[in-house]
Formats: C-alpha cells, sequence, structure tokens
C-alpha cells in the first residue's frame, strides 16, 4: 500500500493536507483519506501543504566538492541572490536540495518564496493550527511518484496541471525534478478568456461543469468552438516550454505526458498533445490505494500526502519552505529548560539533608537485617565444618587403601608384563644361531665347531678365502641390527698345511 505511515515521530498519528488556494483540506486518519471541514491545533497531526509554481522562483546552481559541508547552506543563500537577482535589502525564505551526479561539481536546485507571500497564504490558518510542518514547491510534488515506482524513473516524464489558482508545466528526468514554468491558463484564467471570446459574462458553475463532464468533446457548440481556440493556445505554449527544455537540458524527446486539474481530467486534451507536441498523454489520475469515498479528488492532495509519509522518514533530503514549525517539545524550549533548572535546583537544595537523613535510616535497617542473617549463617557454618572435617577423615582413609590397592596392582602388572614378554617378545637362541647357520653357506664358509656361553655364540669357520669372513660379518650385522649387540672375529690364521683360513667368529645377543 503506498499511503502507508512510517513516521519515526510517536506522536504523530494523522497527516492533514491543505489547499490553501481552494480552501479544501483533507486528513488522513485510520487508513482513510477524507476532506475536512474544520481546522484545530492538535499535536497528533502533521500538517502540510504546498505553493504553487507561480509563487516561487527557482535556478540550479553548482559548487565545488572542496566546500566544507557547514559552508555549504551559506553559499547558497548567496549563490541564490546572486542568480535570481534577489534584492539584497529583503531576506527570503530559501531552501535547497542536492542533485545526485559524478560531476566535479555538486549541483542543487534552490527554491525561493517571498516571506510576505507566505504569511498572505499562511498566517489564518497558522491561527487555526498553531504550525505548519511541511510547505512544498508544487513542482517537487511529483517525486513521490518515482520513489514509490508509480512511474519508470528511467524515463524523461511531463506534468501539465490546471489548479484555479495557477497552472504549470514541470519535467522530470530519470525521477528526478529538471524544469518548471507556469502558464497562464488557470481554471480561473481560462474561464476568464472564454468570457472575453462571448463577450459577455457567462454563469461560472455552468461552465465549469460543462467543462468537467464533457471537456472538448462537449455537444454544445459554442463551448465547443471556444474551448478549442484556448486550448490551441495552451499547447502552443506548452509546445514552446517543451522546446526550451529539450534545448536547455539535452533531451532528446519526451516518452510521456500526464494532464490534469484538481477538478478532474479534461476530455479530449490527448488529441491536443498528439497534434501540437507529437505526444501521447495520459490522464493525471493514479490509484494510491487509500480508502476515499469521492468520485474524484484534487490529485495533488494525494502527492502532498505521499511527500509528507516520506519527510516523516528523511527530513534533509527534502526542500522545505514552512516559516511555521511547530514548537519544540517542553523540555527543549528555553522557557521549560528554565523551570526545570529551578525545579531541579530546589530538589538539590533540599534533597541534600534529606539524603543523608533517609540514607541514615536505611543503613540503620540494613544492619539489623544484616545481624540476624549473620546469627542464621553463622549456625549453617558451624554444621557444615563439621561435615566437611567428617568427610576429610574418610577421603584421608580412602587415600591409604587406594596407595595400598595401587602398589598391589602396580608389583602384579611388572609381573604380567614380564610373563607377556617372555612369552610373546622372546626370540629363541636355536632360531637365530638357524639362521646364522644358513647364512654360512651363502658365503661358503664352514663351521668347524660352534660353542655358547649364556647369549654368546662362538663360531669356529673355515673358509678357503679370507674375503669371505668380511663379506659374512658385514652381511650377519645390516640383516641382525635389531637382534645382536656384537659381533666380531677375533683373528684369521692361515694353515700352512692345507691353505684353508680359519676363525673364530664372536656373536653376543
Amino acid at each position: 500500500m503506498f499511503l502507508k505511515k512510517n513516521s519515526s515521530s510517536p506522536t504523530v498519528r494523522n497527516v492533514i493536507t491543505l489547499n490553501v488556494f481552494s480552501n479544501k483540506n483533507y486528513i488522513f486518519k485510520d487508513d482513510i483519506f477524507q476532506p475536512l471541514n474544520k481546522l484545530t491545533y492538535n499535536t497528533n497531526n502533521f500538517i502540510t501543504s504546498y505553493i504553487s509554481n507561480k509563487d516561487i522562483i527557482t535556478t540550479s546552481v553548482k559548487i565545488s566538492r572542496s566546500i566544507p559541508e557547514e559552508d555549504i547552506s551559506d553559499i547558497l543563500d548567496i549563490k541564490a541572490y546572486e542568480e535570481l537577482g534577489l534584492d539584497q535589502a529583503n531576506s527570503y525564505v530559501i531552501s535547497s536540495y542536492e542533485v545526485e551526479n559524478a560531476g566535479e561539481e555538486r549541483e542543487y536546485h534552490i527554491f525561493v518564496a517571498e516571506p510576505e507571500e507566505l504569511d498572505a497564504l499562511y498566517l489564518p490558518i497558522k491561527q487555526e493550527t498553531k504550525y505548519i510542518d511541511l510547505i512544498l514547491p508544487a513542482p517537487l510534488l511529483y517525486k513521490p511518484l518515482y520513489s514509490k515506482e508509480i512511474l519508470n524513473d528511467t524515463d524523461t516524464h511531463c506534468f501539465v496541471y490546471f489548479t484555479q489558482h495557477d497552472a504549470s508545466v514541470t519535467i522530470y528526468k530519470d525521477g528526478e525534478y529538471l524544469y518548471s514554468k507556469s502558464i497562464e491558463f488557470s481554471l480561473e484564467q481560462i474561464y476568464d478568456k472564454y468570457c472575453e471570446l462571448i463577450g459577455e459574462k457567462t454563469d461560472e458553475q455552468e461552465f465549469f461543469s460543462i467543462l468537467e463532464a464533457e471537456g472538448l468533446k462537449t455537444t454544445n457548440n459554442d463551448y465547443q468552438q471556444n474551448f478549442m481556440k484556448i486550448f490551441s493556445e495552451v499547447f502552443i505554449t506548452i509546445n514552446d516550454i517543451i522546446i526550451y527544455a529539450k534545448r536547455a537540458f539535452n533531451l532528446e524527446t519526451i516518452d510521456q505526458m500526464f494532464i490534469g486539474s484538481e477538478r478532474g481530467p479534461i476530455i479530449g486534451l490527448d488529441e491536443y498533445s498528439q497534434n501540437y507536441l507529437g505526444l501521447h498523454s495520459s490522464d493525471f489520475n493514479f490509484n494510491y490505494n487509500v480508502n476515499n469515498e469521492e468520485w474524484y479528488t484534487d490529485q495533488l492532495q494525494y502527492l502532498m500526502l505521499l511527500s509528507s509519509f516520506e519527510y516523516m522518514e528523511d527530513e534533509i533530503s527534502f526542500v522545505n519552505l514552512t516559516r511555521y514549525p511547530r514548537p519544540p517539545s517542553f523540555i527543549n524550549r528555553a522557557s521549560g529548560q528554565f523551570i526545570i533548572s529551578v525545579f531541579a535546583a530546589i530538589s538539590l537544595s533540599l534533597a541534600y539533608p534529606i539524603v543523608y537523613l533517609v540514607g541514615s535510616y536505611i543503613n540503620d535497617a540494613k544492619i539489623f537485617a544484616l545481624k540476624g542473617e549473620d546469627q542464621k549463617l553463622s549456625k549453617e557454618a558451624k554444621k557444615y565444618k563439621a561435615i566437611l572435617g567428617e568427610k576429610k577423615n574418610q577421603i584421608k582413609q580412602l587415600d591409604a587403601k587406594i596407595k595400598n590397592v595401587s602398589t598391589i596392582y602396580s608389583g602384579k602388572t611388572r609381573t604380567l608384563i614380564a610373563i607377556y614378554d617372555q612369552k610373546v617378545n622372546y626370540k629363541l637362541k636355536s632360531g637365530l644361531f638357524h639362521t646364522i647357520a644358513e647364512e654360512l653357506t651363502k658365503f661358503e664358509v664352514l663351521v668347524d665347531k660352534l660353542t655358547t656361553d649364556d647369549d654368546t655364540l662362538y663360531i669356529s669357520l673355515v673358509s678357503s678365502d679370507d674375503r669371505k669372513f668380511t663379506e659374512l660379518i658385514k652381511y650377519i650385522s645390516e640383516t641382525h641390527f635389531d637382534e645382536i649387540q656384537e659381533i666380531d672375529i677375533s683373528r684369521i690364521t692361515k694353515d700352512p698345511k692345507n691353505n684353508y683360513y680359519k676363525g673364530i667368529l664372536k656373536v653376543a645377543r
């Protein structure tokens, strides 16, 4: 739903929109948007209005990005006076907002209104409401159509809107305000031009009834002919504005036109738009998803309502020309701060002795309560100390038993490990001796005699080549490195009778 309040202020419950030119006011309350007959002072109301395009002057300026943020407001005021040729002796209501761009300079749209003009329009209302929260320039009322995604923000749109007081042409590009201009064809002026054409004063109510109901398609020939003349002038003027805007802002085309009035759509204007501008136009009449029993409501009333919701969410990015803001809260007023300060000073002066007196009574009461609690806790402490002493004795006895059992357990564990080692890990001497005997044959070494002494093996070897002994010792050392402690042959002798070499090999495990 487009019309949904997200105000950060808990005091704002209703939104009131004012059209000071037609004296028609609306209130949005309990999700219903309806006419408001009487204005009253109520801090729960957020009050919004707009000032027409012809009652303001605008310009766009660029400033350096190097200017400090705190100086920008003053610079923009100076630029407004320079660019718009304002009278230096007078003061004006000036407000602006920044246009997002990636250029070397920052760009701002500046809107200026005369205080006297604002007072003439809004002081009578301020007498009843006491404040007006937001006064928007009429050209900026169309921005919510893009932020609420009612219109595509990648196109260029032209809005033509007729009110009793003013008629304006406003151009937006890519969802951003670009240019606006008033034209001398407000509904009042159109009525006056019609009377000039027929040379007499016609009934105003009848005139607007026909314009609203039949428009340029009326069956009354006099009305039709004169409407055609008047609106031909209207669209010639609009065409001149569009030509200027295209040239000034490098616009290739206008993608869509929207035409409307505060009295409702005017039938037949689309044909004029196509004939004079070559553009298709649509009625400026959007579905805002709001409860309203009227057959038609001024679209600017809806746009003020949408703008109010967005302003309550983000005040900084809005142009606000109000001179009548709501008074600050009591604690933020000078009088309120004075009263609070006086009250605080009196309270502190009285509180100083009272604090000590009350503190003394409180301390006495705490001491009495703590003494009773201390006696109770002392009894509990003695009880638990006795229990703890008994448990410590039990733990001491159990520790002695555990120590004795642990000693027995350790002895049995060592015995079992030794038995297991003998059963599983012990290797028989005969196994090693058998292995070495097989290896003797590999090196063509014969055994003359073999004896053992505990874990030591003595082998008398005979070979035709003493190098066989060396090869044998090297092989046994490398092969049985993990199984023997020592291997050695003390000396090698040669038998002179038969030329055989003898030696005694010692292998210790």
